[in-house]
């Protein structure tokens, strides 16, 4: 009995001394230390990002004020989104901007909490009433759409079903183009970068069109960390702590009321 014991009490002690080496080793650790400076991919996406918008667009003056209060500068590289993509993937950036949610690119990527909602309408000539609350509302006429977008579940599935007629192209800029000369009956597409698109490259025709209040769709875009670098876990947690306090102050929604007085129908840009 006795020598049973005391093996019982050597085994625990053993046990306690390991424990207590693990938690010296892992105090000893140093922390990862965050850099300070990072340099992040995007494209062109007016008026959210644009390398020539003022501050690089309003997406870019978010992220990189979320940064700098951290004391973190953020340089931005603007590239093909496909490259920005790729490069980023491969460990040439730290992050990249903005991207909608994929389970693909969820295995390689760290998404951060939603940087933007996108609101997708119905832009119409104003010559021409339009009203819709279902997609049913639509049989019978032809959308606008850009080649390779998707603009819903519920969209594609009427489409698929011939519910809805869609006629897709290479850009936004040419849909306003065919909206005006009557080719299509309406143009789908996100509300900001479509009255940026009017009032800055198609000033000719912009006030000929305006858009329909109802959301064709809400979609929403993050910041993308790659998973194999080792400060992505770091500064993806940073991020997403500081973009919280931005939405809880009201900061946040100031970025963007420069940017649509979109219910009333007009658009400006501040310089």
């Amino acid at each position: 009995m006795l020598k049973t014991g005391l093996g019982k009490v050597l085994l625990v002690l053993g046990i306690v001394l390991l424990w207590g080496q693990s938690l010296l080793l892992q105090a000893e650790e140093p922390e990862l230390a965050l850099p300070q400076s990072i340099e992040i991919s995007t494209g062109e996406w007016p008026p959210f990002l644009g390398e020539d918008l003022p501050e690089q667009g309003v997406i870019a003056r978010l992220i990189r004020d979320i940064f700098a209060q951290e004391n973190i500068s953020v340089q931005f590289t603007f590239l093909p989104w496909n490259r920005a993509m790729h490069d980023t993937l491969n460990g040439k950036y730290a992050a990249t901007a903005i991207w909608m949610f994929q389970d693909d690119r969820a295995k390689n990527f760290l998404y951060s909490q939603a940087v933007l909602d996108e609101k997708f309408v119905f832009f119409h000539l104003k010559s021409s009433p339009f009203y819709w609350q279902e997609l049913t509302d639509l049989q019978g006429m032809l959308v606008g759409g850009v080649s390779g977008y998707s603009y819903g579940p519920e969209f594609d599935t009427a489409v698929k079903n011939f519910i809805i007629g869609l006629d897709s192209v290479g850009s936004g800029e040419q849909n306003f183009r065919r909206l005006a000369l009557g080719r299509v009956d309406v143009v789908a597409e996100e509300i900001s970068v479509g009255y940026h698109m009017l009032r800055q490259r198609l000033p000719d025709i912009a006030d000929l069109i305006t858009h329909h209040p109802q959301p064709l769709l809400i979609n929403q875009s993050f910041l993308l960390f790659p998973k194999a670098q080792p400060q992505s876990a770091a500064l993806n947690e940073l991020f997403n702590r500081t973009l919280a306090d931005f939405r809880v102050t009201g900061r946040y929604d100031s970025y963007f009321e420069s940017l649509t007085t979109a219910d009333i129908g007009t658009f400006y840009l501040s310089n």
